[in-house]
Protein backbone atom coordinates (compact mmCIF):
# COMPACT_ATOMS: atom_id res chain seq x y z
CA UNK A 1 0.00 0.00 0.00
CA UNK A 2 1.06 3.61 -0.47
CA UNK A 3 2.72 5.22 2.54
CA UNK A 4 0.06 6.98 4.60
CA UNK A 5 -2.84 5.31 2.77
CA UNK A 6 -5.91 4.77 4.94
CA UNK A 7 -6.79 1.21 6.00
CA UNK A 8 -8.84 -0.61 8.64
CA UNK A 9 -7.94 -3.74 10.59
CA UNK A 10 -10.44 -5.76 12.64
CA UNK A 11 -9.70 -8.95 14.58
CA UNK A 12 -12.01 -9.40 17.55
CA UNK A 13 -11.98 -13.21 17.88
CA UNK A 14 -10.59 -14.44 21.20
CA UNK A 15 -7.96 -17.14 20.64
CA UNK A 16 -7.51 -20.01 23.10
CA UNK A 17 -4.42 -21.90 21.93
CA UNK A 18 -2.22 -24.73 23.14
CA UNK A 19 -2.32 -28.34 24.21
CA UNK A 20 -4.76 -27.63 27.03
CA UNK A 21 -6.99 -25.17 25.20
CA UNK A 22 -10.01 -27.49 25.09
CA UNK A 23 -10.17 -27.41 28.88
CA UNK A 24 -11.23 -23.75 28.72
CA UNK A 25 -14.21 -24.32 26.40
CA UNK A 26 -16.82 -24.57 29.13
CA UNK A 27 -15.47 -21.45 30.84
CA UNK A 28 -15.69 -19.58 27.57
CA UNK A 29 -19.27 -20.70 26.97
CA UNK A 30 -20.20 -19.61 30.47
CA UNK A 31 -18.63 -16.20 29.79
CA UNK A 32 -20.76 -15.90 26.68
CA UNK A 33 -23.93 -16.89 28.55
CA UNK A 34 -24.54 -20.13 26.63
CA UNK A 35 -25.79 -23.06 28.72
CA UNK A 36 -27.26 -25.24 25.95
CA UNK A 37 -25.16 -24.80 22.80
CA UNK A 38 -25.75 -26.86 19.69
CA UNK A 39 -22.69 -28.88 18.72
CA UNK A 40 -22.31 -28.74 14.93
CA UNK A 41 -19.97 -31.29 13.34
CA UNK A 42 -19.78 -34.02 10.72
CA UNK A 43 -19.66 -37.82 10.63
CA UNK A 44 -15.93 -37.84 9.95
CA UNK A 45 -15.15 -35.84 13.09
CA UNK A 46 -17.48 -38.06 15.10
CA UNK A 47 -15.99 -41.20 13.62
CA UNK A 48 -12.45 -40.04 14.40
CA UNK A 49 -13.44 -39.71 18.06
CA UNK A 50 -12.74 -35.98 18.20
CA UNK A 51 -16.01 -35.14 19.94
CA UNK A 52 -15.00 -37.63 22.64
CA UNK A 53 -11.60 -35.92 22.86
CA UNK A 54 -13.37 -32.60 23.36
CA UNK A 55 -15.69 -33.97 26.05
CA UNK A 56 -12.85 -35.73 27.85
CA UNK A 57 -10.76 -32.58 27.80
CA UNK A 58 -13.62 -30.67 29.41
CA UNK A 59 -13.21 -33.05 32.35
CA UNK A 60 -15.29 -32.17 35.36
CA UNK A 61 -16.53 -28.88 33.96
CA UNK A 62 -19.96 -30.39 33.22
CA UNK A 63 -19.99 -29.23 29.62
CA UNK A 64 -23.54 -29.78 28.40
CA UNK A 65 -24.78 -29.56 24.83
CA UNK A 66 -28.41 -28.90 24.08
CA UNK A 67 -28.12 -31.20 21.06
CA UNK A 68 -25.63 -32.55 18.53
CA UNK A 69 -26.00 -32.04 14.78
CA UNK A 70 -23.49 -34.17 12.89
CA UNK A 71 -25.03 -34.20 9.41
CA UNK A 72 -22.77 -31.60 7.76
CA UNK A 73 -21.51 -32.88 4.37
CA UNK A 74 -18.18 -31.91 2.76
CA UNK A 75 -19.94 -29.43 0.44
CA UNK A 76 -22.64 -28.09 2.71
CA UNK A 77 -25.71 -26.25 1.48
CA UNK A 78 -28.90 -24.47 2.43
CA UNK A 79 -30.81 -27.68 3.20
CA UNK A 80 -28.21 -28.68 5.76
CA UNK A 81 -28.35 -25.25 7.36
CA UNK A 82 -32.15 -25.42 7.54
CA UNK A 83 -32.02 -28.89 9.12
CA UNK A 84 -29.54 -27.69 11.75
CA UNK A 85 -31.73 -24.65 12.48
CA UNK A 86 -34.71 -26.94 13.06
CA UNK A 87 -32.72 -28.92 15.65
CA UNK A 88 -31.46 -25.73 17.30
CA UNK A 89 -34.99 -24.40 17.70
CA UNK A 90 -36.58 -27.70 18.74
CA UNK A 91 -33.99 -28.27 21.48
CA UNK A 92 -34.08 -24.62 22.61
CA UNK A 93 -30.34 -24.14 22.16
CA UNK A 94 -28.73 -20.82 23.04
CA UNK A 95 -25.40 -20.89 21.21
CA UNK A 96 -23.27 -22.82 18.73
CA UNK A 97 -20.04 -24.79 19.03
CA UNK A 98 -18.64 -25.77 15.62
CA UNK A 99 -16.18 -28.68 15.68
CA UNK A 100 -14.75 -29.41 12.25
CA UNK A 101 -13.19 -28.00 9.11
CA UNK A 102 -14.27 -25.30 6.71
CA UNK A 103 -17.60 -26.82 5.69
CA UNK A 104 -18.68 -27.30 9.32
CA UNK A 105 -17.62 -23.79 10.31
CA UNK A 106 -19.30 -22.15 7.32
CA UNK A 107 -22.47 -24.15 8.02
CA UNK A 108 -22.40 -22.95 11.62
CA UNK A 109 -21.96 -19.33 10.52
CA UNK A 110 -24.95 -19.60 8.19
CA UNK A 111 -26.93 -21.39 10.90
CA UNK A 112 -26.22 -18.52 13.29
CA UNK A 113 -27.80 -16.11 10.81
CA UNK A 114 -31.04 -18.09 10.63
CA UNK A 115 -31.44 -18.79 14.35
CA UNK A 116 -30.68 -15.19 15.31
CA UNK A 117 -32.37 -13.28 12.50
CA UNK A 118 -35.27 -15.69 12.00
CA UNK A 119 -36.94 -17.10 8.93
CA UNK A 120 -35.93 -19.89 6.58
CA UNK A 121 -34.69 -17.97 3.53
CA UNK A 122 -30.92 -17.94 3.87
CA UNK A 123 -30.56 -16.47 0.37
CA UNK A 124 -32.04 -13.20 1.62
CA UNK A 125 -28.97 -12.69 3.83
CA UNK A 126 -26.32 -13.41 1.19
CA UNK A 127 -23.88 -10.80 -0.03
CA UNK A 128 -21.69 -8.29 1.76
CA UNK A 129 -22.90 -6.32 4.76
CA UNK A 130 -26.42 -7.77 4.73
CA UNK A 131 -26.08 -9.37 8.16
CA UNK A 132 -25.70 -6.84 10.96
CA UNK A 133 -25.77 -6.85 14.73
CA UNK A 134 -24.69 -9.43 17.27
CA UNK A 135 -25.58 -13.07 16.64
CA UNK A 136 -25.90 -15.98 19.10
CA UNK A 137 -22.82 -17.05 21.11
CA UNK A 138 -20.48 -18.89 18.76
CA UNK A 139 -17.27 -20.82 19.46
CA UNK A 140 -15.21 -22.68 16.86
CA UNK A 141 -12.94 -25.67 17.44
CA UNK A 142 -11.08 -26.31 14.14
CA UNK A 143 -10.10 -29.87 13.24
CA UNK A 144 -8.07 -28.83 10.19
CA UNK A 145 -5.31 -26.26 9.82
CA UNK A 146 -6.00 -24.43 6.60
CA UNK A 147 -9.23 -22.55 6.08
CA UNK A 148 -8.75 -19.97 8.83
CA UNK A 149 -12.55 -19.85 9.00
CA UNK A 150 -12.37 -19.50 12.77
CA UNK A 151 -11.18 -15.91 12.29
CA UNK A 152 -12.82 -14.83 9.05
CA UNK A 153 -15.92 -12.78 8.38
CA UNK A 154 -16.83 -14.91 5.36
CA UNK A 155 -19.01 -17.98 4.89
CA UNK A 156 -19.74 -19.90 1.69
CA UNK A 157 -22.48 -22.51 1.36
CA UNK A 158 -24.21 -24.04 -1.63
CA UNK A 159 -27.68 -22.87 -2.69
CA UNK A 160 -29.27 -26.31 -3.10
CA UNK A 161 -32.21 -25.00 -5.11
CA UNK A 162 -30.23 -22.96 -7.65
CA UNK A 163 -27.01 -25.05 -7.58
CA UNK A 164 -24.67 -22.15 -7.01
CA UNK A 165 -22.48 -20.87 -4.20
CA UNK A 166 -23.84 -18.36 -1.70
CA UNK A 167 -21.35 -16.01 -0.07
CA UNK A 168 -21.91 -14.13 3.18
CA UNK A 169 -19.54 -11.35 4.25
CA UNK A 170 -20.10 -9.59 7.56
CA UNK A 171 -18.20 -8.90 10.76
CA UNK A 172 -21.25 -10.31 12.55
CA UNK A 173 -20.20 -13.79 11.34
CA UNK A 174 -16.93 -13.71 13.26
CA UNK A 175 -16.93 -16.27 16.09
CA UNK A 176 -16.67 -15.07 19.66
CA UNK A 177 -13.79 -17.44 20.31
CA UNK A 178 -11.61 -20.01 18.56
CA UNK A 179 -10.08 -22.97 20.39
CA UNK A 180 -6.82 -24.13 18.77
CA UNK A 181 -5.86 -27.42 20.39
CA UNK A 182 -3.41 -29.59 18.41
CA UNK A 183 -5.09 -32.76 19.66
CA UNK A 184 -7.95 -31.96 17.29
CA UNK A 185 -5.77 -32.22 14.16
CA UNK A 186 -3.66 -35.28 15.08
CA UNK A 187 -5.92 -37.67 13.14
CA UNK A 188 -5.83 -35.71 9.87
CA UNK A 189 -4.69 -37.94 6.98
CA UNK A 190 -1.49 -36.85 5.18
CA UNK A 191 -3.32 -35.66 2.05
CA UNK A 192 -5.74 -33.48 4.06
CA UNK A 193 -2.86 -32.12 6.15
CA UNK A 194 -0.98 -31.23 2.95
CA UNK A 195 -3.98 -29.66 1.18
CA UNK A 196 -5.14 -27.60 4.15
CA UNK A 197 -1.60 -26.43 4.82
CA UNK A 198 -1.30 -25.19 1.24
CA UNK A 199 -4.67 -23.48 1.67
CA UNK A 200 -3.29 -21.55 4.65
CA UNK A 201 -0.14 -20.70 2.71
CA UNK A 202 -2.22 -19.36 -0.18
CA UNK A 203 -4.33 -17.23 2.15
CA UNK A 204 -1.21 -15.66 3.60
CA UNK A 205 0.56 -15.15 0.28
CA UNK A 206 -2.44 -13.56 -1.45
CA UNK A 207 -2.96 -11.35 1.61
CA UNK A 208 0.63 -10.18 1.15
CA UNK A 209 0.33 -8.80 -2.37
CA UNK A 210 -3.35 -8.21 -3.19
CA UNK A 211 -4.56 -4.63 -3.38
CA UNK A 212 -6.11 -4.58 0.10
CA UNK A 213 -2.81 -5.38 1.86
CA UNK A 214 -1.74 -3.25 4.81
CA UNK A 215 1.10 -3.29 7.37
CA UNK A 216 -0.89 -5.16 10.03
CA UNK A 217 -2.17 -7.85 7.67
CA UNK A 218 1.41 -8.20 6.38
CA UNK A 219 2.67 -8.97 9.89
CA UNK A 220 0.17 -11.81 10.34
CA UNK A 221 0.74 -13.11 6.80
CA UNK A 222 4.54 -13.20 7.06
CA UNK A 223 4.55 -15.30 10.22
CA UNK A 224 1.91 -17.62 8.79
CA UNK A 225 4.04 -18.13 5.66
CA UNK A 226 7.13 -18.86 7.77
CA UNK A 227 5.31 -21.41 9.94
CA UNK A 228 3.79 -23.31 7.00
CA UNK A 229 7.09 -23.30 5.13
CA UNK A 230 8.99 -24.65 8.13
CA UNK A 231 6.43 -27.11 9.44
CA UNK A 232 4.11 -28.52 6.77
CA UNK A 233 6.35 -31.10 5.09
CA UNK A 234 7.71 -32.27 8.45
CA UNK A 235 4.21 -32.75 9.88
CA UNK A 236 3.15 -34.74 6.82
CA UNK A 237 6.18 -36.96 7.47
CA UNK A 238 5.43 -37.19 11.21
CA UNK A 239 1.67 -36.76 11.83
CA UNK A 240 2.14 -37.10 15.59
CA UNK A 241 4.31 -33.97 15.85
CA UNK A 242 2.06 -32.09 18.26
CA UNK A 243 4.10 -28.87 18.28
CA UNK A 244 4.12 -28.90 14.48
CA UNK A 245 0.34 -29.40 14.50
CA UNK A 246 -0.06 -26.42 16.82
CA UNK A 247 2.19 -24.27 14.63
CA UNK A 248 0.10 -25.13 11.55
CA UNK A 249 -3.10 -24.31 13.45
CA UNK A 250 -1.65 -20.95 14.45
CA UNK A 251 -0.53 -20.32 10.87
CA UNK A 252 -4.04 -21.07 9.59
CA UNK A 253 -5.57 -18.65 12.07
CA UNK A 254 -3.07 -15.89 11.37
CA UNK A 255 -3.53 -16.31 7.63
CA UNK A 256 -7.29 -16.09 8.16
CA UNK A 257 -6.90 -12.86 10.11
CA UNK A 258 -4.60 -11.49 7.40
CA UNK A 259 -6.87 -12.15 4.45
CA UNK A 260 -9.99 -11.06 6.32
CA UNK A 261 -8.37 -7.65 6.43
CA UNK A 262 -6.67 -7.56 3.03
CA UNK A 263 -8.76 -10.04 0.98
CA UNK A 264 -7.53 -12.59 -1.57
CA UNK A 265 -7.27 -12.59 -5.35
CA UNK A 266 -7.10 -14.64 -8.52
CA UNK A 267 -5.92 -17.91 -6.94
CA UNK A 268 -9.16 -17.96 -4.99
CA UNK A 269 -11.28 -16.90 -7.95
CA UNK A 270 -9.97 -19.83 -9.99
CA UNK A 271 -10.14 -22.14 -7.00
CA UNK A 272 -13.72 -21.24 -6.15
CA UNK A 273 -14.65 -21.76 -9.80
CA UNK A 274 -12.90 -25.12 -10.12
CA UNK A 275 -14.56 -26.23 -6.90
CA UNK A 276 -18.00 -25.12 -8.02
CA UNK A 277 -17.80 -26.54 -11.55
CA UNK A 278 -15.73 -29.69 -11.02
CA UNK A 279 -15.79 -30.22 -7.23
CA UNK A 280 -12.02 -29.90 -6.84
CA UNK A 281 -11.21 -29.75 -3.11
CA UNK A 282 -10.43 -26.18 -2.11
CA UNK A 283 -6.97 -26.77 -0.66
CA UNK A 284 -5.98 -28.83 -3.68
CA UNK A 285 -7.12 -26.05 -6.02
CA UNK A 286 -5.19 -23.45 -4.02
CA UNK A 287 -1.99 -25.48 -4.27
CA UNK A 288 -2.37 -26.12 -8.01
CA UNK A 289 -3.13 -22.52 -9.01
CA UNK A 290 -0.79 -20.68 -6.63
CA UNK A 291 2.51 -20.74 -8.59
CA UNK A 292 0.82 -19.93 -11.91
CA UNK A 293 -1.05 -16.93 -10.51
CA UNK A 294 2.09 -15.68 -8.77
CA UNK A 295 3.85 -15.63 -12.13
CA UNK A 296 0.84 -13.89 -13.68
CA UNK A 297 1.16 -11.13 -11.06
CA UNK A 298 4.93 -10.60 -11.43
CA UNK A 299 4.39 -7.52 -13.60
CA UNK A 300 2.26 -5.72 -11.01
CA UNK A 301 3.59 -7.14 -7.74
CA UNK A 302 7.06 -8.52 -8.45
CA UNK A 303 8.64 -6.61 -5.56
CA UNK A 304 6.03 -7.78 -3.03
CA UNK A 305 6.17 -11.37 -4.24
CA UNK A 306 9.97 -11.35 -4.16
CA UNK A 307 9.87 -10.15 -0.55
CA UNK A 308 8.06 -13.37 0.39
CA UNK A 309 11.28 -15.31 -0.07
CA UNK A 310 12.37 -14.12 3.40
CA UNK A 311 9.54 -15.81 5.35
CA UNK A 312 9.47 -18.76 2.92
CA UNK A 313 13.16 -19.62 2.93
CA UNK A 314 14.75 -17.74 5.81
CA UNK A 315 17.27 -14.91 5.84
CA UNK A 316 20.37 -16.80 4.67
CA UNK A 317 18.67 -18.35 1.63
CA UNK A 318 16.82 -15.14 0.80
CA UNK A 319 19.81 -12.80 0.85
CA UNK A 320 21.84 -15.22 -1.27
CA UNK A 321 19.43 -14.52 -4.15
CA UNK A 322 19.67 -11.23 -6.10
CA UNK A 323 16.61 -9.03 -5.59
CA UNK A 324 15.58 -9.27 -9.24
CA UNK A 325 15.56 -13.08 -9.06
CA UNK A 326 13.55 -13.39 -5.86
CA UNK A 327 10.03 -13.55 -7.39
CA UNK A 328 11.07 -16.57 -9.47
CA UNK A 329 12.79 -18.08 -6.41
CA UNK A 330 9.52 -17.80 -4.48
CA UNK A 331 7.70 -19.78 -7.16
CA UNK A 332 10.53 -22.32 -7.28
CA UNK A 333 10.32 -22.74 -3.51
CA UNK A 334 6.57 -23.34 -3.67
CA UNK A 335 6.98 -25.86 -6.48
CA UNK A 336 9.55 -27.65 -4.33
CA UNK A 337 6.98 -27.92 -1.55
CA UNK A 338 4.45 -29.24 -4.06
CA UNK A 339 6.85 -31.96 -5.19
CA UNK A 340 7.57 -33.01 -1.60
CA UNK A 341 3.87 -33.11 -0.72
CA UNK A 342 3.06 -35.04 -3.88
CA UNK A 343 5.71 -37.61 -3.03
CA UNK A 344 4.64 -37.92 0.60
CA UNK A 345 0.87 -37.50 0.37
CA UNK A 346 -0.08 -37.62 -3.34
CA UNK A 347 -1.17 -33.97 -3.28
CA UNK A 348 -1.99 -33.12 -6.93
CA UNK A 349 0.43 -30.76 -8.65
CA UNK A 350 -1.80 -30.10 -11.66
CA UNK A 351 -5.50 -30.06 -12.52
CA UNK A 352 -5.02 -33.20 -14.60
CA UNK A 353 -3.84 -35.06 -11.49
CA UNK A 354 -7.06 -34.31 -9.59
CA UNK A 355 -9.07 -36.61 -11.86
CA UNK A 356 -11.93 -34.12 -11.77
CA UNK A 357 -11.16 -31.52 -14.45
CA UNK A 358 -11.27 -31.91 -18.22
CA UNK A 359 -10.27 -29.32 -20.80
CA UNK A 360 -13.88 -29.03 -21.92
CA UNK A 361 -14.62 -27.69 -18.41
CA UNK A 362 -12.29 -24.72 -18.90
CA UNK A 363 -14.86 -22.27 -20.34
CA UNK A 364 -17.29 -22.86 -17.46
CA UNK A 365 -14.49 -22.49 -14.89
CA UNK A 366 -13.20 -19.31 -16.56
CA UNK A 367 -16.67 -17.75 -16.67
CA UNK A 368 -17.21 -18.54 -13.00
CA UNK A 369 -13.78 -17.16 -12.09
CA UNK A 370 -14.28 -13.76 -13.72
CA UNK A 371 -17.55 -13.42 -11.80
CA UNK A 372 -16.00 -14.34 -8.46
CA UNK A 373 -15.72 -11.44 -6.02
CA UNK A 374 -12.08 -12.17 -5.15
CA UNK A 375 -10.89 -11.24 -8.63
CA UNK A 376 -11.53 -7.55 -7.86
CA UNK A 377 -8.64 -7.59 -5.35
CA UNK A 378 -6.06 -9.14 -7.67
CA UNK A 379 -3.40 -6.57 -8.63
CA UNK A 380 -3.32 -7.63 -12.30
CA UNK A 381 -6.66 -7.57 -14.09
CA UNK A 382 -7.80 -10.88 -15.57
CA UNK A 383 -10.45 -11.55 -18.21
CA UNK A 384 -11.91 -14.73 -19.67
CA UNK A 385 -8.97 -15.34 -22.00
CA UNK A 386 -6.46 -14.80 -19.20
CA UNK A 387 -8.25 -17.36 -17.04
CA UNK A 388 -8.36 -19.83 -19.92
CA UNK A 389 -4.59 -19.45 -20.36
CA UNK A 390 -3.97 -20.00 -16.64
CA UNK A 391 -6.18 -23.10 -16.67
CA UNK A 392 -4.13 -24.50 -19.54
CA UNK A 393 -0.89 -23.86 -17.65
CA UNK A 394 -2.30 -25.45 -14.50
CA UNK A 395 -3.56 -28.52 -16.35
Amino acid sequence: MERGQYFEFHSPVKILAGRGALGSLSVELERLGSKRPLLVTDKGVQGAGLVDVLLKAAGESALVFGAVFDEVPPDSGTRTVAAAAAVYRAKRCDGIVAVGGGSVIDTAKALNILVTKGGEDLVAYSGAGTVTGRLAPFVVVPTTAGTGSECTLVAVVRDDERQRKLSFVSASLLPDAAVLDPRMTLTLPPLVTAATGMDALTHAIEASYCIGKNPLSDAYADLAIALVSRRLVDVVKDPGDIQGRLDLALASTMAGIAFSNSMVGLVHSLGHAAGGVCHVAHGVAMSVFLPHVLEYNFGKRGKEIGALLLPLAGAEACFAVPVADRPAAVVERIRGMQESLHRLAKLPRALSETGKVKREDFPDIARAAINDASIAYNPAEADFDDCMALLEKAF
